[in-house]
């Protein structure tokens, strides 16, 4: 059997319906469990961003605080799954997936809380030695916990490696290629020496530089697709509403012969807003479980304004690509994107989304380099960290490379089990959380 085909047909077993309603259940139960936490400090949250405490600061036993943990959270949201993948969700699912897409973040805001809370409450528990946070650890307080802990480490792994590496490094090589005719295995070379140089340089290295992507990040999304949506001021509004109505009409047969079921919205919706988030992946947990937190109720629910924050970029993404009217184009992924910027930009178009491809991969990139690296020491009991830059360039490298379809495709067959994993031990942890919830709120 031809393995694209194969790995196809695989991604799309896991990643259906069962898992849809499965995330959506415990969205939904972190919500009302958390007696709606995302609305009752939505404002608390965002003045502890805006105007963080003055006496914060990394101990010594942790490699960043909880603020830096936030950003580095935000700058490995934001990368080629807002770019491409929203791009892909409006392709399978029509307008009505960007309706979908938001409603979910706002729901899974709740679970980006837990999964932060329980990495920055368990975090003590770490090897001697180590500052490891995230599920690997709060996972050994439920049935088969030592299992599932590895299991978990073992898949997130490969997720990292695919899905915040390869995937990254394939979409910068392919936008390069469509919009300067530059051959792949260039951008490989050249990805593959600038990781080099970053993750060569540690946890520190890292960190410095994924921090300093942020505001560039935001400040070239902002400028670009602000932009696109003044010019196309006039179809905002009716974009919305084609949203809306293609999200809750049971067939909506919108932009001529091409329809969209409900279903097919509400499941590309989803998809893509997991990936662009990484909401119940855990992996935010990893960063947050990093800081060495004193006070992990309250830091958990900043750990939940990235994922609005990711999410809001998504719908702007969305916004730009169906107030343009390229929609329904028959384009999809990047190349989408690339031609809603097209109706502004002209032939550069291309260049615009290719530095937003280059500056949200490149974020991923160094964001994912320190939590594939934590992984990587757990996997090994800390041993071995002089391997970890040389399988991270070599991941590098061949994503550029590889097919992109292959590469979705492995991404999802990794993602979903992970997903599951994780979902799984905060539901069996509710207890715990709903306890310190109520302690915080005492307090």
């Amino acid at each position: 059997m031809d393995i694209q085909l194969f790995l196809k047909n695989v991604s799309e077993l896991l990643v259906s319906w069962p898992l849809f309603i499965f995330v959506a259940i415990v969205g939904l139960v972190c919500t009302v469990a958390f007696n709606f936490i995302q609305f009752r400090y939505f404002m608390y949250a965002w003045k502890q961003v805006l105007f963080p405490p003055k006496t914060q600061a990394a101990s010594s036993t942790a490699d960043m605080t909880p603020i830096q943990a936030f950003m580095n959270t935000l700058s490995s949201n934001l990368g080629n799954g807002t770019i491409a993948g929203v791009a892909t969700g409006i392709y399978s699912g029509g307008p009505g997936a960007a309706v979908w897409l938001f409603l979910f973040g706002i729901i899974l805001m709740s679970v980006r809380f837990a999964e932060a809370f329980l990495s920055m409450h368990y975090a003590s528990m770490a090897p001697a030695g180590g500052k490891l946070g995230g599920p690997m650890l709060y996972l050994r307080q439920v049935i088969g916990g030592p299992q599932l802990s590895w299991a978990y480490g073992l898949l997130c792994f490969y997720f990292c490696l695919v899905g915040g590496n390869s995937v990254q490094t394939n979409s910068i090589a392919l936008s390069f290629q469509r919009t300067f005719g530059i051959a792949p295995i260039i951008s490989a070379i050249v990805l593959t020496l600038l990781i080099l140089y970053i993750v060569g340089g540690g946890a520190a290295r890292i960190i410095k530089i994924s921090l300093a992507m942020v505001p560039v990040k935001i400040v070239v999304f902002f400028s670009t697709t602000l932009i696109v949506l003044v010019y196309h001021y006039a179809a905002i509004i009716p974009a919305i509403s084609l949203m809306i109505k293609s999200a809750f009409t049971p067939t909506a047969a919108v932009g001529g012969l091409v329809g969209f079921s409900i279903q097919q919205a509400i499941s590309a919706g989803m998809m893509r807003q997991i990936f662009a988030t990484e909401s119940g992946l855990g992996t935010a947990g990893i960063l947050f479980g990093s800081t060495g937190s004193k006070a992990p109720v309250k830091d958990a629910i900043v750990a939940m304004l990235s994922t609005f924050i990711s999410t809001i970029f998504c719908f702007i993404v969305a916004l730009c690509i169906v107030a343009s009217g390229v929609w329904n184009s028959g384009l999809t992924s990047t190349p989408l994107t690339i031609e809603a910027f097209r109706t502004v930009f002209g032939s550069f178009g291309g260049y615009a989304v290719t530095f937003l491809s280059v500056t949200f991969g490149v974020g991923v990139l160094i964001a994912y380099a320190y939590i594939t690296r934590e992984v990587w020491l757990f996997l090994t009991g800390n041993r071995y960290a002089f391997m970890f830059p040389v399988l991270y360039c070599l991941f590098a490298f061949g994503g550029a490379l590889i097919d992109p379809t292959m590469l979705w495709s492995t991404n999802d067959i990794f993602m979903a089990p992970m997903l599951a994993i994780n979902l799984f031990g905060i539901l069996y942890l509710l207890p715990v959380i709903i306890k310190n919830i109520a302690a915080f709120a005492k307090s």
